[in-house]
């Protein structure tokens, strides 16, 4: 039986849950001899008691992922394969060529039902096993193979890519760096001759290739993953990925229950297990053809995105629907139901009334302590619970737990304290600053009471689990989350906190304000924009005005210097003039 999504399976599990569907031919994992090749020949143990580095974000680069290292971490490929015995030999015979050490890497082949059976070739790394899985679907035999891993990390790997010679060394420079990584090689699509065996200089065979497209668009986009995407787990593919096995660990298994999307729904929980998304293209592989999502992406998006949307909170876009629920909401809200019946109704109400309609509920008390056999109910001293109880029972948003337990893959935490009501739109606006502004931790300061500060918190899920991953004895677990995502304190007034209830109007009223703000706000911002325009038109016509003003001070001045001259031009044939007809007047006069 698959482990549900988020859990983590209990030791041995993984291995004992792919014994019934998949059976080892070449004898059990050979753990002793991983250790012994640590031991001899690898290197220094490596220190697990040592503080990992913190990440803030995903922005890996505080890391360093040494050229010179001397590696210590085993790692797993898994190589999920149905037919296409060619392709896999050449498959393997890449991994034989890589500068890796041999003694720390182990290569599980899983037959997923192969007619004729799938067989090791003569080429192949020496730590090469082969088990049958006969459960169809790559998910299926993905997880056969994690169950036979015995790696500090697992490296996916699809039958039809061949690496190049240093891939999976770049890609264990980066877990020697940090446990909590996923690295994502660059994949070339080559529509070159399969050959009959693997030639000795792979790009000149298998160039000229494609591009992996849409990952080139998206680490070029968002500064190699570092400027915070909302979706950096978006990264991780089964083609060529490489995965810190602890992380595995804690996300869980491949979803079997998918018919396309695994990757991606799996990164997502790797993503929330805390993890931090690296792309390393040094880290080069050939995919032998192109890929059935590029012969028919709209089909496939078609059957993906209807079951991805249930279990990828993150994909908003998906989720378009204003009322419906879903298998993994968006958020969840811990409300204290012990709190009495008069306090915990309004708050929830509230909730369920507000604008954000992905969201549930967790109502916790001793639910399991009450009394059925009621003879005088308004005597009963544990009527509040009762009527708490009663009045959400069926409550498809609401859920009534004895403990606190909050699937690992929803996205946002919101611990209300009682006695506070949010207003409608109060969670939307908080959620929106978390977002915008990448916070792990918003706290909201409520008021105060004689035991302190009274404030609620909207936590982000993956924040948390990164921190869990660094956080050093006796740190408090909140400055570790400060210091990888970051932690804000806002007022509760000042985003419609109350501690007495009101008339709830529904999500509408709200939502119409909000649209009808953001409606005014493009207007106004359209109407700015036309000023600016305007303005920069003016300040255009106002540069003419000048030049023209300096063109026609130059022809004044040129104006009045020829006047000038004409003026002194004048009065010099004036003064001739006068003395010739004076000279004129002299002669004719009688001597």
């Amino acid at each position: 039986m698959t482990a549900p999504a988020g859990v983590t399976p209990p030791e041995g599990a993984r291995r004992n849950d792919a014994e019934s569907a998949c059976r080892d031919d070449a004898g059990p994992a050979r753990r002793d001899d991983v250790e012994t090749a640590r031991q001899d020949g690898a290197g220094p143990a490596r220190r697990d008691d040592a503080e990992p580095a913190r990440v803030r974000g995903n922005d890996y680069r505080v890391l360093d992922p040494r050229e010179s290292l001397t590696p210590t971490l085993t790692v797993s490929v898994v190589i999920p394969a149905f037919g296409g015995q060619d392709k896999l030999d050449l498959v393997l015979a890449g991994l034989a060529r890589q500068t890796y050490p041999a003694a720390l890497t182990e290569v599980i082949v899983v037959d997923n039902g192969s007619t004729p059976p799938l067989r090791l070739p003569a080429t192949r790394p020496a730590g090469t096993r082969l088990v049958v899985c006969a459960r169809p679907g790559r998910p299926s035999a993905r997880n056969a193979g994690l169950a036979e891993a015995t790696g500090d990390v697992i490296h996916w790997l699809d039958s039809d890519v061949i690496l190049t010679p240093g891939a999976i060394e770049a890609h264990m420079r980066w877990h020697h760096a940090a446990p909590y990584l996923v690295v994502t090689g660059y994949i070339r699509f080559t529509g070159a001759e399969v050959p009959a065996e693997l030639p000795a200089d792979l790009e000149k065979h298998f160039e000229p290739a494609e591009p992996h497209a849409w990952i080139v668009d998206l680490v070029e986009r968002t500064d190699g993953l570092t400027g915070n995407p909302q979706r950096p787990f978006s990264l991780h593919v089964g083609g060529a990925t490489s995965v810190n096995a602890r992380l595995v660990a804690a996300a869980g298994p491949m979803d079997e229950e998918l018919i396309l999307g695994q990757d991606t729904e799996m990164g997502y929980r790797l993503a929330q297990a805390g993890a931090v998304f690296v792309p390393e293209p040094a880290a080069r592989a050939y995919h032998l053809g192109p890929t059935m999502r590029m012969r028919d992406k709209q089909p496939i998006d078609r059957v993906s995105h209807a079951f991805v949307a249930d279990r990828i909170p993150a994909y908003r876009w998906l989720r378009g629907h204003p009322g419906r629920q879903w298998k993994v909401p968006y958020v969840v809200v811990v409300v204290d139901g012990t709190a009495g019946y008069d306090v915990v109704r309004p708050a929830v109400d509230a909730l369920l009334a507000g604008t954000v309609p992905d969201i549930s509920v967790l109502v916790t008390g001793p639910w399991d302590t009450l009394d059925r056999d009621r003879r005088a109910p308004l005597r009963d001293p544990d009527l509040d619970l009762v009527l708490v109880h009663g009045h959400y029972l069926h409550e498809g948003r609401v859920h009534l737990s004895v403990a606190e337990t909050v699937d690992p893959a929803v996205p946002f935490v919101l611990r209300l304290p009682p006695g506070w009501i949010p207003g409608e739109d109060t969670l939307a606006r908080l959620l929106e600053l978390a977002r915008d502004e990448g916070l792990g931790l918003v706290n909201v300061l409520l008021g105060e009471s004689p035991e302190g500060v009274v404030a609620a918190r909207l936590e982000r899920v993956s924040a948390f689990a990164r921190a869990r991953l660094v956080v050093a004895p006796g740190e408090d677990s909140d400055d570790a989350v400060d210091t990888v995502s970051g932690v804000s304190w806002v007022e509760g007034e000042t985003y419609g906190f109350t501690a007495e209830p009101a008339p709830l109007v529904g999500r509408r009223a709200a939502y119409r304000a909000r649209t009808e703000a953001q409606a005014e706000a493009a207007l106004l911002a359209k109407e700015a924009e036309r000023l600016r325009a305007q303005v920069a038109k003016w300040k255009d016509e106002a540069g003419r005005w000048r030049r023209s003003a300096v063109e026609l001070r130059r022809d004044v001045g040129t104006l009045r210097r020829q006047l000038a001259a004409a003026n002194r031009a004048q009065r010099s044939l004036r003064g001739l003039v006068t003395t010739t007809m004076k000279r004129a007047l002299r002669k004719r006069q009688p001597g």
